[in-house]
């Protein structure tokens, strides 16, 4: 390895190059998952959400007038509120421009108790209020307000056939990020201003985490007791979830690219050293002619790949948990590097090493030693 620095070097970094690719894509993966428990964990999984489905005609059902207190009479629920879009009513920034822009804008009658519900906050002015309610007024969602460019209250949209003032800008709702799109107007206005039937197409419920799964299957039949298969129930928690399992495989993705490289790698380290036991016949005749035995010499050149894996390894090792570190810093996760990912980094290094050192430790041990020093 000292008389071919270079070629040790290269050969080693194919190694390199795949351990840092599984170290990294597994101390990411385990960063990302974290963030995203801590994020379930902090939002909960007791959030549930009622919607209208089809009737047995294909057609849109409708949630009844009163879901909100029906669903409220459920005993251990906590919370409970509702929002109900106004498909016919479009958002614009001036009255100037064409209705059928709306840029993914929905429009959507809201109760004033949705932030807590819904694990909400404004981020700039004041959520509706039973004053505000009633007038026209709005909040904006983070990407609504984004996409008509008011990013403070008190600038004015066209709602409909009206002006109507923004009293406030939302945070993002990881929960609920049809809300993130919406502009929201008070319950009473949207009937008054709006044409509002009164009719909420979602219900948002919060109840005690042990007791989710019961609210869950009397959810439908509380809503709309003589049409319970028209109601839809569901937990947006199980979307976060999703992402968790849509990661793993993503890993199990990566980890197989990492393993290819790591394959490549030790095919570098083995063809160094079969080019390594054709250079050195004569260092291996001599030393077979002073008594070393087969034994001797396979250990020898086995020692050596497993060093120059042992190498790439430890540098692949070093550059994956730098990979992972700054990665977790940018993104804002916990940056988490399992002792055993490091390990077993060093750990499939000595193993591709080991592999890959077999059959030219083999052809060595197996040169007689008349034949290795003739090639002097």
């Amino acid at each position: 390895m000292r008389s071919r620095p270079t070629r040790a070097v290269l050969s080693a970094l194919g190694i390199a190059i795949g351990i840092a690719a599984m170290v990294a894509v597994l101390g990411i993966s385990n960063a990302g998952q974290a963030d995203l428990l801590h994020r379930i964990g902090r939002l909960g999984t007791n959030l549930l959400t009622v919607s209208p489905g089809r009737n047995l005609f294909g057609e849109n059902a409708k949630l009844p007038l009163n879901s909100v207190e029906m669903v409220g009479r459920i005993g251990p629920v906590d919370s409970v509120t509702a929002t109900a879009a106004l498909p016919e009513v479009t958002v614009r920034r001036t009255d100037r421009i064409d209705p059928l822009a709306g840029g993914g804008i929905g429009v959507s009658a809201a109760r004033t108790d949705l932030l807590p519900t819904v694990g909400g906050s404004v981020h700039r002015g004041v959520y509706l209020n039973a004053a505000t309610s009633r007038y026209p007024s709005v909040v904006l969602g983070s990407l609504a307000a984004a996409r008509l460019g008011v990013d403070e209250p008190g600038r004015q949209v066209y709602l409909g056939d009206r002006w109507f003032t923004v009293i406030g800008v939302l945070r993002p709702v990881e929960l609920a990020p049809e809300l993130d799109r919406s502009a929201l107007v008070g319950w009473e206005a949207a009937r008054s201003l709006l044409g509002f039937d009164g009719h909420p197409t979602t219900v948002y419920e919060r109840s005690a985490e042990e007791a989710v799964e019961d609210v869950r299957g009397v959810l439908a039949a509380t809503v709309d007791p003589e049409n319970p298969h028209n109601v839809r129930v569901s937990r947006p928690s199980d979307a976060l979830e999703a992402q968790l399992a849509a990661k793993s495989a993503f890993t199990s993705l990566f980890l197989g690219l990492g393993a290819v490289a790591l394959l490549v790698g030790g095919v570098g380290v083995a063809n160094t050293m079969v080019i390594s036991v054709l250079e050195r016949r004569p260092e291996i005749g001599l030393r077979r002619s002073l008594g070393a035995g087969r034994g001797h010499i396979r250990l020898q050149f086995l020692a050596e790949s497993v060093a120059l894996s042992g190498l790439g390894g430890t540098v692949g090792v070093l550059l994956g948990a730098l990979i992972t570190v700054g990665w977790s810093t940018w993104q804002g996760w916990p940056p988490v590097l399992p002792p055993e990912v490091l390990l077993g980094g060093l750990a499939a290094a000595a193993f591709i090493g080991t592999a890959a050192g077999l059959y030219p430790a083999s052809q060595a041990a197996r040169l007689a030693p008349t034949r290795a020093l003739s090639a002097v």
